[in-house]
């Protein structure tokens, strides 16, 4: 989807230009999911090609947006006591940034810094440490939390039909909106849910969610649908704060 058009990349493209042009982006990716909590902090990222056997001009693909070390930096004292590490040397940003990012900005000319998805963590961690960002949403930094609520075939296949899988899948689905869009501070009860484990058999991908919970909990703002691509997927997977503009996408 990094390069293709598709019905989902179509409401990306949209979706770009009727946001206020932000001075800076941070990403919080799902394949960045190591030990610790980072930041890109160079003033180049990389491109990083974080999959394997796809096409060649995959591979050949850059995004080529600059960094911003100096509000990596800020980061680290905004979030403290929590340990935020600067990566100035290892990581880049990863197809969980730039899919989205080179369809709703092609231009590459916005700073980007990613964010990591710290392993082993309760649900309260992420959450907490996502309303600590919610700051940088007042210096006109956008943030974008890069993940999904079901990453795994099984959980839509035929056995899953058979088995009730789906039906507890799609449950889980229904609930994760329901408290985004009522009380996102709950969003740690979603860990204790029978459709979590069937829609994220690694937490990975479901973890980015939370800093969102977090973000829109400290706000206080009323959680919306952006666009409703639930006729893509097993439910709803695109959730806003602060975005009224993007009701104009169909």
């Amino acid at each position: 989807m990094a390069i293709e058009a598709n019905e989902r990349t179509k409401l990306w493209t949209e979706w770009g230009p009727t946001l206020p042009r932000p001075r800076a982006i941070v990403v919080i990716s799902a394949h960045w999911y190591i030990n610790a909590s980072a930041v890109t902090a160079m003033a180049q990222p990389r491109t990083v090609h974080d999959f394997f056997y796809q096409p060649a001009e995959l591979y050949d693909f850059e995004y080529r947006a600059s960094g911003d070390p100096e509000l990596a930096e800020h980061m680290v004292d905004l979030v403290r006591p929590t340990w935020l590490g600067l990566d100035i040397d290892s990581w880049g940003l990863d197809h969980g940034a730039y899919t989205i990012l080179n369809h709703a900005f092609p231009a590459a000319d916005i700073p980007v810094i990613e964010m990591s998805v710290k392993a082993e963590m309760p649900f309260r961690y992420h959450i907490d440490l996502g309303a600590q960002l919610a700051p940088l949403r007042d210096d006109g930094v956008l943030i974008i939390a890069s993940g999904t609520l079901v990453h795994n075939g099984a959980a839509t296949d035929a056995a899953a039909h058979d088995s009730g899988d789906f039906d507890i899948a799609a449950d889980f689905v229904t609930t994760t909106r329901e408290i985004l869009m009522s009380d996102p501070d709950r969003a740690d009860e979603l860990q204790h849910h029978r459709g979590y484990p069937i829609c994220s058999p690694t937490p990975d991908h479901f973890l980015p969610l939370l800093y969102f919970a977090g973000l829109a909990a400290a706000s206080g703002e009323q959680v919306a649908l952006p666009f409703d691509d639930s006729a893509l997927g097993l439910g709803p997977s695109s959730f806003a704060i602060g975005v009224h503009e993007l009701e104009k996408v169909g």
